[in-house]
């Protein structure tokens, strides 16, 4: 094998560590989680508050149905909060702050 073809050798598989380095470092935990809608008490939602609101701590309602917060995969619709309440995964159209 010439240098030439050792040294691009060498880059290649370099470059593979890289990639599959970048990959690994990414926890698995960041990965399995989802938006849960309705569950976040006033100021602690982490996105997303409805009109007039801009992001994460700007919910101004307990349990406001169109903040949402990042939750376990999984865990979001079996969350059980008072008044009968639960997570969704989608927008609620409950506990909104008056206009």
């Amino acid at each position: 094998m010439t240098q030439k073809a050792m040294t691009a050798a060498f880059v290649a598989g370099a470059v593979a560590t890289a990639v599959a380095g970048l990959s690994a470092t990414t926890p698995a935990h960041a990965q399995a989680k989802e938006k849960c809608y309705g569950i976040s008490l006033a100021g602690q939602n982490d996105c997303k508050a409805g009109p007039g609101t801009t992001c994460a701590g700007s919910s101004t309602v307990d349990y406001q149905g169109n903040a949402w917060t990042l939750v376990p995969k999984g865990t979001c619709v079996t969350m059980e909060l008072p008044g009968d309440r639960k997570g969704s995964l989608s927008e609620l159209d409950r506990d909104l702050p008056e206009a």
